[in-house]
């Protein structure tokens, strides 16, 4: 593993708007039905589409790599149709 040395990263201003946040629980590697799941179901039956906007994680004190109890946050962009 290694880690990045804050003197040789950028920085990075997320632009504010209107996210909608799901919580994750597995193996990053069985995500792909989660993803499928809001973005084929969730989003085109809410009253929202996907914004242009950059999609984050939050992977706080829950998150365990590799580890099928892990926990973390998705957050997708969103606007009101």
């Amino acid at each position: 593993m290694s880690l990045a040395n804050p003197s040789e990263t950028e920085g990075f201003t997320l632009m504010s708007g209107m996210y909608v946040e799901f919580l994750y629980k597995g193996l990053p590697s069985e995500a792909g039905p989660f993803f499928h799941s809001i973005f084929m179901d969730w989003l085109p039956n809410s009253n929202f589409e996907l914004d242009n906007r950059p999609h984050f994680e939050v992977m706080g004190e829950k998150y365990k790599n590799d580890d099928p109890d892990s926990e973390e946050l998705v957050y997708i962009p969103i606007v009101s149709r």
